[in-house]
């Protein structure tokens, strides 16, 4: 990048802290440039994407894991084979918070997964593609469905595939609304 001359990636400065910028300010401007380079590459986003899905999904699982405990149609038994309800609280707990982890760090890896896969192969149509349209998001959504059903057969990929297209489309066309149509009700 060559703004108003002197050394590319230098920001036109000259040979040093010219134009009154400091070494460190320099610094901070190609730190600047870095990160969105990173954050702006597909490899950068199927990252970024997949660390955001599994703090969501962490959150998600240790959400939903803690609403299904011990109801009155059914109780839930302890590795001894007794209900819960009937262990000692300090037990009760014990296997509640245990649950309640493999439950969320489940799930956590699953959206991680999910968010990785569809944000690195959207990125990657877009590239090909040289196009910012729905059709990406509809292709990268058939293809991460497709791929997450690939050990349930043929026919699971294909509902895989329409299921996850056609959510990326709903989602996709919700986004890409204008803000005025966003606020009218759906009747």
């Amino acid at each position: 990048m060559n703004v108003g001359g002197g050394i590319p990636g230098r920001f036109g400065m000259a040979g040093g802290a010219a134009g009154g910028m400091s070494d460190q300010q320099l610094q901070e401007q190609q730190m600047i440039r870095t990160m969105q380079m990173v954050m702006e590459s597909c490899p950068g986003k199927s990252v970024i994407a997949g660390g955001m899905g599994f703090g969501l999904g962490a959150f998600f699982g240790l959400f939903m894991s803690s609403m299904r405990y011990d109801t009155p149609m059914n109780p839930q038994l302890s590795p001894l084979g007794t209900p819960i309800t009937e262990l000692p609280i300090r037990q009760q707990l014990k296997h509640g918070l245990k649950d309640m982890g493999k439950a969320s760090f489940s799930s956590a890896k699953n959206f991680g997964m999910i968010g990785a896969i569809f944000s690195g192969t959207e990125c990657t149509i877009e590239g090909l593609r040289g196009k910012n349209d729905l059709w990406n998001g509809i292709s990268a959504g058939c293809l991460t469905g497709g791929a997450l059903a690939v050990k349930g057969g043929p026919q699971a990929v294909a509902l895989g595939c329409a299921g996850f297209a056609a959510f990326s489309a709903a989602i996709d066309a919700y986004m890409r609304m204008e803000e005025s149509e966003k606020r009218m009700p759906v009747v």
